[in-house]
């Protein structure tokens, strides 16, 4: 029977365990942490927990947000009630979830660090701290700081954003978002249980840069952030041509979340992302792992066709979404003051914010959804000069 080593124990690994455990696979998941807190993430949009019940029907410590406060330079705030919540979890208390999810399916967990890998005529040795193990195929889901380079995504520093900030004490009731000028990202505000997660991400600054804006941001909002405990991270923020090369797969090995570089390049999410391609990674492999390559190009294949095109496009419109301009302002404050002003492009908001509406859609439904003056402005302004064409990205 085919022997499976799932190296990582975040989400995309533990629910990779889960699955092949489930479908009967001997399942092996190494990492020298298991559960641990990730300082950014741990907030869980509608499409997650629509398509995985468990991670709202569960008794795990979380928050439930149902308001958001968007805010841009010059123009103030969109205070909203958000249609579908927000999940906000701890991250060491959601990868616990997951972890012991895999180990009631079966799974073996290992609290031990790769070393290496090598392949073999059998399949692979892993080599760990204690020793080495052999397996059939292996699942990569290192993470953003993938230290097995050959396996996985290839991405350059124009590949990465950057996400830094502190935990505050502090209780708030809804999430902030606030973008800035000339800045390709955002600062957040999301509360947790018992403190707050204050920070920002983007691309195209140093992260010295990026902490002089928070510590700004900080002060205008009368927040301390002395001995507050400050964490830093990379994440994945593919280009738009590094999406057309992207490896995720290769001879008996596939990657997973952020070592296979899935993380939305416009919000920086990446959690749906992660359980999703555990998903579909186990499921080519239960399925056609018996086919030598056959389980590689059908995950590659799915990948693609469920979400892989929409992370594309989401990467040709990033730049223009956070730096591009729109009648006289920039376009972060004009969807700030659409969505005050417009229901109809607040609900819009409003479902690209809970993952129901995909980037590949957006021209449709802005094209359906708004008329009068604001539906003229945005076919004259928004579509010609700020949509690239979906027909160039494919």
């Amino acid at each position: 029977m085919m022997r499976v080593a799932v190296l990582g124990g975040g989400p995309a690994g533990a629910y990779a365990a889960e699955r092949l455990a489930s479908a009967g696979l001997p399942t092996f998941l190494f990492d020298e942490k298991l559960a641990w807190e990730k300082p950014c993430g741990g907030g869980l949009t509608f499409k997650a927990y629509h398509r995985y019940p468990f991670l709202i029907s569960n008794s795990r410590p979380k928050k439930l947000v149902t308001r958001l406060r968007l805010a841009a330079p010059g123009v103030g705030a969109c205070s909203m009630n958000l249609k579908r919540p927000l999940i906000v979890y701890s991250r060491r208390e959601l990868n616990a979830m997951l972890l012991e999810r895999a180990a009631q399916a079966g799974a073996s967990l290992e609290r031990e660090r790769v070393t290496g890998l090598r392949r073999t005529e059998g399949g692979w040795a892993v080599e760990t701290s204690r020793g080495t193990v052999h397996a059939h195929y292996c699942i990569i889901a290192t993470g953003a700081r993938n230290p097995l380079r050959p396996y996985g995504t290839r991405w350059s520093a124009a590949d990465t954003m950057h996400a830094l900030g502190y935990y505050l004490p502090g209780e708030q009731d809804h999430i902030d978002v606030q973008f800035l000028d000339h800045f390709e990202g955002y600062i957040w505000v999301f509360p947790r249980c018992g403190h707050l997660s204050v920070g920002i991400c983007g691309k195209g600054e140093a992260a010295r840069r990026l902490k002089l804006r928070l510590h700004r941001f900080l002060e205008e909002r009368g927040l301390s952030w002395e001995g507050a405990p400050f964490y830093a991270h990379v994440l994945p923020s593919l280009a738009p041509g590094s999406w057309r090369r992207n490896r995720i797969a290769g001879e008996g090995w596939m990657a997973a979340g952020d070592a296979a570089g899935l993380v939305d390049p416009i919000t920086g999410e990446g959690l749906y992302y992660a359980v999703r391609s555990a998903e579909l990674a186990a499921r080519a492999l239960v399925e056609e792992g018996r086919q030598g390559e056959a389980a590689g190009l059908a995950y590659q294949r799915w990948v693609l066709e469920d979400f892989g095109r929409d992370l594309e496009f989401a990467a040709r419109l990033s730049k223009r979404l956070f730096l591009g301009r729109l009648l006289f302002g920039s376009v972060p404050a004009r969807v700030v003051g659409f969505s005050r002003q417009s229901p109809r492009f607040l609900d819009l908001v409003q479902d690209l914010l809970a993952g129901t509406q995909s980037y590949l859609g957006l021209k449709n439904r802005l094209v359906h959804s708004l008329n009068g003056t604001l539906h003229e402005i945005v076919m004259s302004f928004f579509f010609r000069r700020m949509l690239p064409s979906q027909a160039s990205s494919r």
